[in-house]
C-alpha cells in the first residue's frame, strides 16, 4: 500500500543516512525527495550499500533546487519540517494524509529562508543538553507518527 505521505531531504550530505531514510521510504510506501545539490554522488556505494536494493521500491524525485521543490509541492500539500528550533511537538500535531517530511542537511538543518517558507515546524522532545538525534532516526520517528495518525500503514 502506498501512502501519500512524502519525505523530503533538503541537501543531504552523509549518504549512509540518505540511504537508510530511503530503505525507509520503501518499506512503509512513502515516496522520497531530494532536493540538491546532494553532499555526494547518488550513485555513492555507500549510498547504495545502505539502502540495498529497497532503493528500486521507492519514488524518489530529484529537485535541482529548493526553488524547483516549492514548484513541485502541490497545495494543500504542506511542507512540515523537523526542527529543534520548533515549538510544537511532533505527536501534538496534527499530521495530514499528504503532508511532506522536511529533513534538514545533517550538518546545518535548512536555511532561514527554507525554515521561513514551510508550512508547520515540529520538534522531537529531548534532553535539553543534547543537541540532535541523527537525521534517520528522527525521520523514523516522524513518519511512524504521521502514518499511525493517517492510517496509512501498510495493512490497515
Amino acid at each position: 500500500m502506498k501512502t501519500l505521505l512524502r519525505v523530503a531531504l533538503y541537501q543531504p550530505d552523509i549518504p549512509q543516512n540518505c540511504g537508510t531514510i530511503l530503505r525507509m521510504c520503501a518499506c512503509f510506501g512513502v515516496a522520497a525527495s531530494i532536493i540538491e545539490p546532494a553532499g555526494f554522488p547518488v550513485s555513492d556505494r555507500h549510498f547504495r550499500r545502505s539502502g540495498m536494493d529497497y532503493l528500486d521500491e521507492v519514488a524518489i524525485e530529484r529537485h535541482i533546487s529548493w526553488t524547483a521543490f516549492q514548484n513541485f509541492v502541490k497545495k494543500p500539500q504542506r511542507i512540515v519540517l523537523l526542527s529543534t528550533k520548533a515549538a510544537v511537538r511532533h505527536v501534538d500535531f496534527e499530521f495530514l494524509p499528504d503532508d511532506i517530511l522536511l529533513l534538514g542537511r545533517e550538518s546545518a538543518g535548512v536555511p532561514e529562508h527554507v525554515h521561513d517558507a514551510v508550512d508547520a515546524r515540529v520538534l522531537i522532545p529531548m534532553r535539553a543538553d543534547m543537541r540532535s538525534l541523527n537525521i534517520a532516526v528522527a525521520g523514523a520517528m516522524v513518519l511512524g507518527e504521521a502514518l499511525r495518525q493517517t492510517h496509512a500503514f501498510a495493512g490497515e
